[in-house]
């Protein structure tokens, strides 16, 4: 307070010197008006202290909350190395193993926008005959709904049947669920009937559902995942390049046109492509758009 009190008396003598005749003329007058001024200033300045010093904590705990928001958001640039063998060695793909594009999808079978995207990407491996994989990874955020049909969509890929199973899931198990807001149609008794509809023995997947080994496939997922901090789903990559949600289908379409010029200036063969310049190359944890690129 006292800094700015000589500020504001320099500043107002400054003037003062400015108006000479007014000093000759008033005598004592014009530094009486002076004083009267500067404290009026000053209890001013007291009197909106407190409502400043509290817009300065506001802005900071504003500036703290964007800084750490933008911390959890993934470079733009960055090509992430999701490791996508076990899954890939499971059967949890649809398209196929040499195709040029790989989307990389982690998903939730209780999640609405999982279930709105699962249609875009079926369509995609369609219209790119041979050249789009689409690569599942179990990312339960909805345990107490979703946990089962995960387990039982590991026990339907160790038969061979992954992709069957799944969109039998998608149409006679989510959308059941997510009419009726009924968790049981997304329970046991109704995943194991979709699952002989679908013509896997059921026996040996209600076996497989409570085994370590699915039960243990799932948790190697989320912690894949965990290393590029996927915590919400559909999250996806496409060759490498982070996809927050279900994007139109259009979008997805722009993305693998221009990846497929990059696969072809690249000169590595599509079969060998994931391997090599995703895995090979890419980020192999997550970076954040506030975190410079790695040299």
């Amino acid at each position: 307070m006292k800094t700015l009190s000589c500020v504001l008396l320099a500043a107002a003598s400054l003037v003062a010197c400015q108006n000479d005749s007014k000093l000759d003329t008033k005598g004592g007058a014009a530094s009486g008006d002076l004083e009267a001024r500067v404290k009026k200033l000053e209890a001013d300045n007291a009197k909106h202290a407190e409502a400043l010093d509290f817009l300065d904590k506001v802005y900071a705990q504003q500036k703290g909350q964007q800084e750490a928001q933008e911390r959890e958001e993934p470079a733009p640039d960055a090509i992430f190395a999701v490791d996508i063998a076990q899954d890939v060695k499971a059967g949890q793909v649809e398209g196929p193993a040499n195709a040029p594009i790989t989307i990389v999808e982690a998903f939730d079978f209780a999640c609405p926008y999982c279930r709105q995207v699962s249609d875009t990407l079926e369509n995609l491996v369609k219209e790119y005959p041979g050249k789009v994989r689409v690569v599942f990874k179990n990312m339960v955020v909805h345990p107490q709904v979703a946990t089962t049909a995960h387990l039982a969509s590991c026990a339907a890929a160790k038969q061979g049947k992954y992709p069957q199973f799944k969109n039998a899931l998608w149409t006679k198990g989510f959308d059941a669920y997510a009419s009726a807001r009924d968790p049981s149609k997304l329970g046991e008794d109704n995943v194991v009937a979709i699952a002989k509809e679908v013509g896997l023995d059921t026996d040996k997947l209600k076996a497989d559902m409570k085994s370590e080994d699915c039960k243990n496939f799932l948790e190697n997922d989320r912690k894949e995942l965990d290393k590029f901090h996927v915590n919400s789903t559909p999250t996806l990559f496409v060759n490498g390049t982070h996809v927050g949600g279900a994007l139109p289908e259009q979008q997805f379409k722009t993305m693998i046109d221009e990846k497929l010029k990059v696969v072809e200036q690249s000169g590595v063969p599509a079969a060998e492509y994931y391997d090599k310049e995703i895995m090979g190359k890419g980020e192999k944890q997550f970076r954040s758009k506030k975190d410079p690129k790695p040299s």
